[in-house]
């Protein structure tokens, strides 16, 4: 494949997750969240198995869209069904655990697809799925008992859900060609469509999107403002970091790869206490901490020269991990605590909407500037002064983003009542 059509082959996947989240949480709240996330299994497994099959570019992007819809189907309903199950004393450490799970296998993921692509070929990345899947389908049918869902006689609304992914798809792909005219014309245009989406979600009785939860729930609303800044200002570090130890410091991609595996693992084991913190103390608070605490570490980044000691480098990846690890889980208690049981699903699928926009943002930022100052040209020690000054530009602009983003988490109020009511 070339590389525009290789880049779709992740993108097709990113693109399907986004737009479906949040239908898909709302069918999980009106059919049954167990059984959408049986399904979501179920599809994943199978596009995974055809895949493995693929004869060309076109079959590989079209199964990866349907894995996309299954990972939507998946992770739209998997956070209301613990929430669901978890009273608020206990809730924050099941979603710490659950947290530190994901970490976990963005750690491990790289190491065992890298080895298994080079010892057994791409194909083998995707016959390791379908084992796990049917464990897992196996593991909800046997040991997972009842059913979740809060919203019995709704119809849903599907005109709502085209408008909602228009506008997402138009956005995010707009995001992805940046800085051209038509990556502007194309976020201007999704814009227009989110307002129309609005406006028809405020008038009809079923929305696949209840307006009012951002409006008039406060602490809903700024914790995913935070959440979208938040992934906004750290998702493309480690892309950033990748491309300098191996062009300025001649690293091997399995030497970058384990010097920047230390931030998931932190956030991986921090997750869990994290979480277990917020329902202790106001999740806010905890969210406010890792969030300040990030923007400590992205610091020292925009001070990157060629000679910059390693210490120094894994010690703010160890920082940022630390501040990762105590926004996320308190945060996502935050959001899930901060509904009815009955849009659980919908808080569930936001809190993975604005991950994926976050993280487009997060590249959204980063190209222009590479386009810009190093123009359309292969990274290399050849223009490695300009590839510097694009590094400290990025994370200037992504260490006042994140400083917005404290703010951002300060202001979203309170879960729980104060001493004095």
């Amino acid at each position: 494949m070339d590389a525009v059509t290789l880049s779709w082959v992740s993108t097709a996947y990113l693109l399907s997750t986004a737009v479906l989240l949040v239908p898909f949480g709302k069918l999980g709240d009106i059919y049954g969240r167990k059984r959408v996330f049986q399904i979501g299994i179920t599809v994943f497994t199978a596009a995974s198995f055809f895949i493995s099959l693929s004869t060309g570019p076109v079959m590989i992007i079209a199964f990866r869209a349907v894995q996309g819809m299954g990972s939507a189907m998946i992770f739209g309903t998997s956070l209301a069904m613990l929430t669901s199950v978890y009273p608020p004393g206990i809730r924050g450490k099941a979603l710490g655990i659950s947290i530190g799970a994901v970490y976990l296998g963005l750690s491990l993921g790289p190491f065992i697809g890298g080895y298994l692509a080079g010892v057994l070929g791409w194909r083998s990345i995707f016959y390791v799925n379908i084992p796990l899947g049917i464990a897992v389908i196996l593991v909800t049918v046997l040991k997972l008992p009842g059913e979740w869902k809060e919203q019995w006689r709704e119809t849903f609304d599907l005109f709502g859900s085209v408008l909602y992914g228009t506008a997402l798809v138009l956005g995010m792909y707009g995001l992805s060609i940046l800085p051209t005219y038509p990556g502007f014309a194309f976020i201007l245009t999704g814009i227009v469509i989110a307002g129309i989406f609005a406006r028809y979600e405020l008038r009809i009785e079923n929305p696949v999107l209840n307006i009012s939860l951002f409006t008039k729930n406060r602490v809903f609303a700024f914790s995913n403002l935070a959440a979208l800044i938040n992934y906004s200002a750290t998702y493309a570090v480690t892309f950033l970091l990748s491309l300098y130890l191996q062009i300025t410091r001649g690293f091997s991609p399995m030497t970058a790869g384990t010097v920047l595996v230390i931030q998931p693992v932190v956030q991986a084991v921090l997750a869990p206490l994290a979480g277990r913190l917020s329902d202790r103390i106001e999740p806010g608070i905890v969210a406010s901490a890792g969030m300040a605490v990030t923007t400590i570490a992205l610091v020292p980044f925009i001070f990157l020269q060629e000679t910059t000691g390693m210490y120094s480098i894994a010690a703010s990846l160890v920082l940022l991990g630390v501040g990762f690890g105590l926004f996320s889980s308190p945060n996502t208690n935050a959001i899930m605590s901060s509904v009815e049981k009955r849009y659980l699903g919908i808080a569930s699928g936001m809190v993975g909407t604005v991950r994926l926009l976050g993280q487009m943002f997060s590249m959204g930022v980063a190209m222009p500037i590479f386009a810009v100052l190093i123009g359309r040209v292969a990274i290399s020690v050849e223009n490695l002064p300009e590839f510097m000054h694009s590094l400290r530009v990025a994370f200037t602009i992504f260490s006042f983003l994140c400083c917005a983003g404290v703010f951002a988490s300060l202001v979203r109020g309170r879960l729980r009542p104060t001493e004095n009511g």
